[in-house]
This record gives C-alpha cells, sequence and structure tokens, in this order.
C-alpha cells in the first residue's frame, strides 16, 4: 500500500489516501475524510511507483 496526499476538489482540504500498488491502473470512488464528498480516484502505477494521480469531483 501507497499513502498519497493530495486536495480535495471540493473542499480544498489536504487529504490521504492508501493506494494498492498491485493494480497498475485503477478508477474507484471513495469519499473525502473531511467533507464527506464522493471523489473519483484514478492512480496509475508502473513499477510499484506512481507514476499518474487524478481525483475529481462527481457531477450529479
Amino acid at each position: 500500500m501507497f499513502e498519497h496526499f493530495f486536495q480535495c476538489p471540493y473542499c480544498w482540504e489536504e487529504i490521504s489516501m492508501l493506494l494498492d500498488t498491485s493494480i497498475s491502473n485503477q478508477t474507484y470512488v471513495e469519499d473525502c475524510e473531511v467533507c464527506c464528498n464522493p471523489i473519483e480516484i484514478s492512480p496509475q502505477f508502473q513499477d510499484n511507483e506512481l507514476v499518474g494521480f487524478e481525483a475529481r469531483d462527481i457531477e450529479q
């Protein structure tokens, strides 16, 4: 597991999430630990190194 810090696209607070390095490309939804809004998380790993990361708000 890899801890990654980033800014929430809703409340702009810095938060962290644990990312699974064993899956090279993934997309999932997780709630912000501060404001509880859903964030679409898209990390990309290559050789267990984080090579790309996006955190997007989910438009309703």
